[in-house]
């Protein structure tokens, strides 16, 4: 399965009055697993930025003055992204950006192209209703370290809601059980075969266990709670 984690930066908060798309930055995600493959751009929006937005990113106009103009990006964006799921925080505020900017170029919406999006902001509401749910809170939320995010950076923020959107989807993604053949193992009649006396036991390695305990130690603090099998609620 192909994903593409996604962020923009804007001149703005609103297409409708003419803010424009500044950063792209995409992340590859294969069978959740990042690649090596980005997307990375800076984009001239041919007007003045916000003030606002300018405390968020840190992108000016002078920076952006000689880079290319988002015409002159779209057909690679395309390439990255076409038939992958899309993965977005907040995706609505994004897609709209993009669908924007395809719409000034006289094309098809951006999210056409996804075979699904993916709102990762909507998602860690229905997880964790009542408490704040931004990049930062996540990554606080799943132990990943996003120190180095002084500002906000389109390629940067795609990143670490990659590791995001792994850590919030970890865990069984497959309810079909009905799938396992219980034939394997069994005779012509249907009864089961003897097992093998003579099966290898391979013990855990002082490596896999101390990797186990960090990933409970994950959970509980994801959780806020001990998890049910630990020693403390298995004694009681």
């Amino acid at each position: 399965m192909r994903q593409v984690i996604l962020d923009t930066e804007t001149t703005g908060l609103n297409p409708a009055t003419g803010d424009r798309v500044i950063e792209i930055g995409c992340v590859e995600v294969i069978d959740r697993r990042l690649t090596d493959r980005t997307f990375h751009y800076y984009i001239n929006p041919e007007r003045d930025i916000d003030a606002g937005a300018f405390a968020v990113h840190g992108l000016s106009r002078e920076f952006l003055s000689d880079k290319p103009v988002f015409g002159n990006i779209a057909e690679q964006l395309i390439e990255f992204v076409d038939g992958a799921e899309i993965v977005i925080h907040n995706a609505a505020f994004d897609l709209g950006f993009l669908d924007n900017e395809f719409a000034l170029l006289k094309r098809p919406p951006f999210r056409g192209l996804a075979s699904k999006v993916i709102d990762t902001l909507l998602d860690a509401r229905q997880m964790f209703p009542g408490k704040r749910n931004s990049l930062d809170a996540l990554c606080e939320r799943f132990s990943i370290s996003n120190k180095h995010r002084t500002l906000h950076g389109a390629l940067l923020d795609a990143q670490l809601l990659a590791e995001v959107y792994i850590a919030m989807t970890r865990g069984q993604e497959d309810l079909s059980i009905d799938l396992i053949d219980y034939t394997v193992g069994a005779d012509s009649s249907g009864h089961m075969k003897e097992l093998p006396t003579d099966l290898r036991v391979l013990a855990a390695s002082d490596d896999d266990c101390q990797l186990h305990e960090k990933i409970l130690a994950e959970i509980a603090k994801a959780s806020k709670k001990d998890p049910v099998w630990s020693p403390l609620n298995i004694a009681n």
